[in-house]
């Protein structure tokens, strides 16, 4: 495989920029400043949405999914606020972007962006990361590893321990952890999915 689609596939930056002057077709690439524009442009097949216009997306269509989850889901207020939440905290915080070293909603962490180096180690772009069903957990389950070691590390200096007491929970309701889970995976699913239509769109186009 060509470097220059290998770098074109696994790069991207934070907005778009064209190619051949060719009006309307982001190319998301990031890291490519050395490469032949030309080259670059045969591969623009790979490019991907800006993170920008990812978040675009899903912001906007969240009043759509709040107003078909009131009507046919859960009207209270209380659900609506927890899906909601979740969903923008999944938009702004837990890109499946979040693989790449250089993205968006990394940015949106501020100075506790760096957390996220490790993750960018352990999972390659558009790998497990970009799973429908496994890429919000791997984001999840990688956010609660880190909080049980702060957690250690915290309680072996003393500055904060965690009784037996504390960990005694009341019963989970069903309900709550669905619509938790629904609001946490749904911007991500609309990440991948813009992500393979953009890239079905560019086959189709060469």
């Amino acid at each position: 495989m060509p470097s220059a689609l290998t770098q074109a596939a696994h790069y991207i930056c934070f907005a778009p920029v064209k190619l051949h002057d060719k009006p309307g077709i982001e190319h998301c690439l990031d890291g490519t400043a050395g490469l032949d524009r030309k080259k670059l442009s045969r591969y623009s097949t790979l490019a991907m949405p800006a993170g920008k216009t990812h978040l675009r997306i899903e912001l906007f269509l969240l009043p759509l999914w709040g107003a078909l989850f009131s009507l046919f889901i859960d009207p209270s207020w209380q659900a609506g606020a927890v899906f909601t939440g979740a969903y923008l905290f999944s938009s702004l915080l837990l890109s499946p972007d979040l693989d790449l070293r250089y993205n968006r909603s990394r940015r949106h962490w501020g100075v506790f962006g760096c957390i996220w180096v490790p993750y960018t180690k352990i999972f390659k772009h558009r790998g497990i990361s970009h799973s429908v069903l496994l890429g919000t957990l791997t984001r999840l389950g990688y956010l609660g590893l880190l909080a049980l070691l702060i957690a250690f590390a915290f309680g072996s200096l003393g500055v904060w321990t965690i009784s037996p007491d504390s960990l005694t929970t009341s019963p989970i309701d069903p309900r709550f952890v669905a619509i938790l889970c629904a609001g946490l995976w749904l911007p991500n699913i609309i990440h991948i999915l813009t992500d393979r239509i953009y890239s079905a769109r560019a086959r189709r186009r060469h």
